[in-house]
C-alpha cells in the first residue's frame, strides 16, 4: 500500500516540476517584455542580452596594474533566420579601436552556456558554444555572468524555433 501512494507520488512531482519551470520561463519572458516595452519576446531578450553586456563589460579602469589594459564591449544583433551576430570592441589606452563581426548560427547547437569566472582572475569567460574557446569576455561578476548565461540560453531557443 505505502509503495503505491511512492509511486504515485512521484509523476505528480514530475508534472508539478515541469508546470514550475514552464510557469518560471513564462513569468521571466513576462518580466522583460514589460521592462524592455515591447510584446515581443525576441527583442526583450535581445535588449536584455546586450543591456548586460554593457552593464559587465571590461573597462581598462577595472584593469588596475594590469600591462595591455582595454576596453572590451559586445552588441549583439539578428541576422538571417537562426544567427546571431557578435560585434566585439576592443579601445585600448592610446584610445585606438579594433571591431571584429562575427556571426553565430544557433541551429543544432546547444543553448546553454558554459562560463567561468575564476577567483584569481578580473574576467567571466563564455565558452564559444560550438568550439570551446573564448567567445564572450566580462567583468568578473558571477551573479551578472549567471543572468547573462540565463538570457542568453532564453534567447538562443527563441532564435531556434525560427
Amino acid at each position: 500500500m505505502i509503495s503505491f501512494f511512492l509511486g504515485a507520488s512521484v509523476p505528480l512531482q514530475a508534472a508539478e516540476t515541469g508546470t514550475l519551470a514552464s510557469e518560471e520561463s513564462a513569468n521571466y519572458l513576462a518580466e522583460l517584455k514589460a521592462l524592455y516595452l515591447t510584446s515581443d519576446e525576441r527583442k526583450a531578450l535581445l535588449a536584455h542580452s546586450n543591456a548586460l553586456l554593457e552593464t559587465h563589460a571590461l573597462k581598462a579602469a577595472y584593469q588596475v596594474g594590469q600591462a595591455n589594459r582595454r576596453d572590451l564591449s559586445y552588441r549583439l544583433s539578428l541576422g538571417a533566420s537562426g544567427e546571431l551576430r557578435i560585434r566585439e570592441e576592443q579601445r585600448d589606452a592610446s584610445g585606438n579601436i579594433a571591431v571584429r563581426n562575427r556571426s553565430l548560427s544557433v541551429f543544432g547547437m546547444d543553448p546553454y552556456l558554459q562560463y567561468q569566472c575564476p577567483p584569481e582572475g578580473i574576467v567571466c569567460s563564455f565558452t564559444s558554444p560550438g568550439g570551446g574557446e573564448p567567445w564572450l569576455t566580462i567583468l568578473r561578476d558571477a551573479k551578472g555572468a549567471e543572468e547573462l548565461a540565463k538570457a542568453l540560453s532564453f534567447l538562443f531557443r527563441n532564435l531556434q524555433k525560427g
